[in-house]
């Protein structure tokens, strides 16, 4: 029988994401393929740096002792990398090094394989490639540019917490079309009390929260025969938005049978205040920026998705 993905978090990773390439895309950008070939020969045996999204993978990964069987794993990781086998095989090494479940992966020579994401049923492709992100996000497909920002890992912390923005995001940019129209605060917050009990349609990442909600399901089937288990999944929501538009994003979370374990509502506030408190694993979020000083203190990823960044492309 195939090996099938249907039913797990599926989470597509790129070696710039997952890894410190800054020595070796130097080596290529200085000495050209035939030398950066060599240099990665070279130094086979000597493991890569932990890039920005290492933490995250690999305490998402951690989460799959929560399944009954070791192969049914709740979580699958999958490399996809623009080298070819030969080059890539220096990442390949790196992933053994530090112990990471990651077996699967996908190597095309100087090509991008984000095309592969609704094959391999992926909810996340993460790249520091920003170019490849862009691409995948016009195509609709669920990508986040891993920016250069803070790096959280805290060995004798076992957790993962995980947070989001939400308009353009989670969801689609509708609402915020409505803001960017006018820039009117009261007035996108009438559009949204009149739309209170209509669901927003889903964004990039709706089906990365879906997923992960699932995982916490299995957490609290966990602790059913353990009430010793300490849940290790958290999931925040870190929102511009204030009452009362904060009751149309919880009935769209219900609407999908999801629950953030913390919402913050901030309404204007600078979010890495916040943000340097909770101390996420990884935070997305579509504006550049509140990106640019959350990635001061927390793993940033810019999801380029919707009317905010059409404008920002278009003011180029």
């Amino acid at each position: 029988m195939a090996y099938t993905l249907d039913n797990r978090l599926v989470i597509g990773v790129a070696s710039s994401a997952m890894f410190d390439l800054s020595d070796s895309d130097a080596v290529f950008k200085r000495d050209g393929e035939a030398l950066y070939r060599k240099f990665q020969e070279k130094n086979l045996n000597n493991p890569l740096p932990k890039g920005i999204a290492f933490s995250f993978i690999k305490r998402l990964l951690s989460l799959n002792d929560l399944s009954p069987a070791q192969d049914d794993p709740l979580v699958e990781v999958i490399l996809l990398s623009r080298n070819d086998p030969d080059t890539g095989l220096r990442v390949m090494k790196s992933i053994e090094h530090y112990n990471i479940g990651m077996t699967r992966a996908i190597f095309m020579q100087g090509k991008a394989p984000y095309e592969f994401i609704p094959a391999l049923n992926i909810s996340l492709f993460l790249s520091g490639n920003k170019d490849d992100v862009d691409s995948a996000i016009r195509l609709n497909m669920p990508a986040g540019h891993v920016m250069n920002s803070a790096v959280i890992d805290d060995e004798e912390d076992a957790g993962l917490r995980i947070a989001f923005d939400f308009d353009g995001v989670l969801v689609d940019d509708e609402s915020e079309t409505v803001f960017q129209a006018r820039r009117d605060v009261k007035e996108f917050k009438a559009h949204e009390a009149t739309n209170v009990m209509q669901p927003h349609n889903p964004g990039p990442l709706q089906q990365l929260l879906v997923r992960v909600s699932s995982i916490q399901s299995a957490e609290e089937e966990k602790k059913k025969v353990d009430p010793s288990y300490i849940n290790r999944l958290r999931v925040s929501i870190v929102t511009a938005r204030d009452a009362p538009a904060h009751e149309r994003a919880m009935n769209t979370l219900k609407s999908w049978g999801v629950m953030a374990n913390d919402a913050f509502f901030l309404g204007g506030i600078e979010k890495s205040k916040v943000l340097a408190v909770l101390r996420p694993h990884i935070f997305f979020d579509d504006q550049s920026g509140h990106l640019k000083t959350a990635s001061e203190v927390v793993p940033s990823v810019h999801i380029p998705f919707g009317v905010t960044n059409q404008k920002t492309k278009d003011t180029d």
